[in-house]
């Protein structure tokens, strides 16, 4: 019989399509809600999921039998899809291409749970493109920007 122990808690962050603000507050509401489902659907655990009208941040454990790749893909992929048929009027709705995930140690769940649920006030004084380039600073990770802002 064969075991997994994993923790992996990942801390991803994706924006909408030309950080256009479709998250309004009616939408934000059942669309965290329904990603969390999406995230225990693959075998992951949510943690906290929140953001802004441009994007989203969620904290989750992520099942160990799935890349970040495969998750990113099948919570933006049915989270689209969901809000195509949901609300007929974004018609226009899409995310980003692109993402940001951040390993977080144990120690660390309890700081990005508060950042993530911060979100509201923060972005009050950091744009989405200042807050991705300061997590990459944080990280020690490089990026041609040319790429990133699709």
């Amino acid at each position: 019989m064969s075991h997994r122990f994993t923790a992996l808690h990942t801390h991803l962050v994706f924006s909408t399509k030309e950080r256009f603000p479709f998250l309004d507050r009616e939408l934000t509401r059942e669309c965290h809600s329904y990603i969390g489902g999406i995230i225990e659907h693959i075998g992951g655990h949510r943690l906290e999921i929140g953001g802004a009208a441009d994007h989203l941040h969620i904290l989750f454990d992520m099942p160990a039998t799935a890349s970040i790749a495969e998750c990113v893909r099948t919570i933006k992929a049915n989270s689209s899809k969901w809000i195509h048929e949901k609300w007929p009027r974004l018609s226009k709705f899409a995310w980003q291409m692109g993402y940001s995930a951040f390993s977080v140690s144990r120690s660390g769940i309890e700081d990005v749970r508060r950042y993530v649920r911060g979100q509201e006030e923060h972005h009050r004084g950091v744009s989405y493109q200042d807050e991705v380039r300061q997590f990459l600073r944080e990280y020690g990770m490089e990026c041609d920007e040319r790429y990133m802002w699709e």
